[in-house]
């Protein structure tokens, strides 16, 4: 069993940053790391006057380039360095991970309070920390509370390990997909540490295939150059045929499913995992669709709940052929699931003009909508273009939407959320549709998606249900 963190001959209460082990990804990132650093002896990034006080107790993990004053060190710390966080009077109020080149110059891994509790007899400024000792107790840490959760289970073997802020590794989400583990890299730290990640995880969970994605378009904001290795980006899957050699089967609340560790995220979209139960609970004897299915996991919830009908639409012909891999292994005592490779829209705009051609009853409209767009504003400067663009689905929905039909609609993108403005958004579409609608349900990512509070950009999805009259 691994120890809680602790290598053989390490002292119990020794606090965290040793360096050893590190490889260069990018010309940027060090060859070689010093091994075990005392507290005085590292870095100091001093805040401005003011700046401190997002980070005092229970405080933001994120350290903005625009609230550091100034940096204090010879050599210079460069990306994945250790350095501590000073307010505008020099005083330590935490220690982090620096990054000379992010917006996040530092991501905080421990405030000095947590050293002060730690019962250490030395003082603060003669203690030693470890990053790898430190990596490794986040990780098994994050392992136990998904076991805590019930996960995995005899019915789920996919699920989110790390996420993030969540888990006090801001920048590296880590997804298990059954017996294999994707890592998502945006963070310049967890390049520099990989080797430290993957033998953590291993470690952890007992899990050897690990496949490690690099976020390029996020690495590069971090100051990486881009690499030509193995590793796809979310931006640039690989091909649906390299995808499949990598399928993976796992299931979800007992459905089968293929999910590719090589496509889209991390392969397979966990966050939604109580909603899509939620579906299947719902569907019985309605008429369902499912938009932007990709591997169709409303849609296969929704005819194992005894749907009459569903159909999956999403516009990429290789999420269409993962959706029906997925259809075809599992047993269907109604009718099966059916699968379109079309846009959503206009899906949506084509079935709206043949019903109005045909004069066909509500009985043939969809009684439950499913509508999943992805993230639409990557930032808040995309906000008000988005919001338009999900007007204009969400409008379609609810006009196609068979009367006290339901409607579960979702938006992933952080902007959205923290804007608060997804409600009201979905008003403005309702009397453009000339519906009336009820809010029975507002939810965000299933438990393993850890938040932390202080952290509130680390919400990202919303997913509401409404009954349209």
């Amino acid at each position: 069993m691994y120890r809680q963190g602790l290598r053989p001959g390490q002292a119990p209460l020794k606090l965290f940053l040793g360096q050893k082990g590190c490889r260069a990804v990018s010309s940027k990132l060090p060859i070689c790391c010093s091994s075990t650093k005392l507290l005085q002896d590292l870095p100091r990034v001093v805040l401005k006057a003011g700046k401190a006080r997002f980070l005092g107790k229970g405080g933001h993990p994120l350290v903005f380039s625009g609230a550091v004053d100034r940096v204090v060190g010879r050599p210079a710390p460069v990306a994945g360095d250790a350095v501590i966080v000073a307010d505008g009077a020099d005083a330590p109020i935490a220690w982090g991970l620096f990054n000379p080149d992010s917006m996040y110059r530092v991501r905080i891994m421990q405030a000095m309070h947590e050293l002060a509790k730690s019962g250490h007899s030395t003082p603060l400024s003669e203690q030693a920390v470890d990053v790898t000792a430190l990596l490794q107790a986040r990780i098994i840490a994050a392992h136990q509370l998904r076991l805590s959760l019930q996960l995995p289970s005899a019915h789920t073997n996919v699920y989110r390990l790390i996420n993030s802020e969540g888990d006090r590794l801001s920048g590296l989400i880590v997804d298990v997909l059954n017996d294999q583990i994707v890592v998502a890299s945006t963070a310049a730290w967890a390049e520099r540490y990989r080797q430290e990640v993957e033998r953590g995880l291993a470690e952890a969970t007992g899990l050897s295939h690990i496949t490690w994605r690099r976020n390029e378009a996020m690495l590069r904001a971090e100051g990486l150059d881009a690499t030509s290795g193995p590793e796809p980006t979310d931006d640039a899957p690989k091909a649906a045929k390299d995808a499949a050699e990598q399928n993976v089967r796992i299931c979800e609340n007992g459905v089968q499913l293929v999910a590719s560790p090589l496509g889209q995220k991390t392969g397979f979209y966990a966050d939604q995992r109580d909603s899509r139960l939620l579906v299947r609970s719902l569907a019985v004897g309605k008429h369902v669709l499912d938009l932007y299915c990709y591997s169709g996991g409303f849609a296969l919830n929704a005819a194992l709940g005894g749907a009459i009908s569903t159909k999956g639409v999403d516009t990429s012909a290789s999420a269409i052929d993962l959706a029906r891999q997925n259809a075809q292994l599992n047993t269907w005592n109604g009718s099966a699931p059916e699968f379109l490779v079309q846009d959503a829209a206009d899906y949506m705009k084509q079935e709206l003009a043949a019903s109005k051609a045909a004069a066909s009853s509500s009985s043939t409209r969809p009684d439950l909508i499913i509508l999943d767009p992805p993230k639409l504003a990557p930032n808040r400067q995309s906000l008000n273009r988005a919001l338009s663009h999900y007007r204009r689905l969400n409008t379609l929905a609810m006009t196609l939407l068979a009367p006290r039909g339901l409607l579960m609609t979702c938006s992933c993108s952080g902007a959205v959320a923290q804007s608060s403005s997804f409600l009201p958004m979905l008003q403005d579409a309702a009397t453009a549709a000339g519906r009336k609608i009820t809010v029975l349900r507002v939810a965000g990512a299933a438990s393993d998606h850890t938040l932390d509070p202080s952290c509130p950009e680390g919400a990202y999805l919303t997913n509401v249900l409404l009954a349209v009259a």
